[in-house]
This record gives structure tokens, C-alpha cells and sequence, in this order.
């Protein structure tokens, strides 16, 4: 397999341990998410991924969902600008 980045085939295979935060300070009480992934990591450019399990994705889009649902204005409320004369 190549880097997708650099099309490289120097790459690794490593273990991790990721912490995902959401952003913002409205978010500050909800919990992280720990992810302890394999990476492959591409050892010329550096560019690297990686898969979250089933469990922590759900655990994310819980989060993300629930945030977009909560920001999104409703389509009635939005007004085109007004011409410039």
C-alpha cells in the first residue's frame, strides 16, 4: 500500500492513544473520547490514518449530531439580503 498523500511506500504501522475533544467552550462538559488506533504512517511526509472503532463513532456523532441539530436555524428564519440599489 502507498501513502495516499505522497504515493510513497515507506510506511509504518504504529500504536496510539488519541483523546477527541470537541471544540468550543459550550462543549467543555461533554466527555472526550479515547481512541487507542493503529496508524499508518507514512515515514516521507508524515500524512497518517486511521479507523475509529463502531463504539467511539457512535459516541461521536451522539455529541456532533445533537450540536448541529442545536445550531441549525430553521429555514423560514433565513432572509435573502437585500439588493444593493
Amino acid at each position: 500500500m502507498t501513502c495516499l498523500s505522497c504515493q510513497s511506500a515507506k510506511q509504518a504501522e504504529l500504536l496510539a492513544e488519541i483523546l477527541i475533544h470537541f471544540p468550543g467552550l459550550k462543549n467543555i462538559d461533554k466527555p472526550a473520547v479515547w481512541l487507542f488506533p493503529r496508524l499508518l504512517t507514512c515515514l516521507d511526509c508524515g500524512a497518517s490514518q486511521f479507523r475509529v472503532p463502531e463504539q467511539q463513532l457512535a459516541m461521536i456523532e451522539i455529541v456532533t449530531v445533537a450540536e448541529v441539530a442545536a445550531t441549525r436555524e430553521p429555514e423560514n428564519r433565513i432572509c435573502p439580503k437585500p439588493h444593493a440599489r
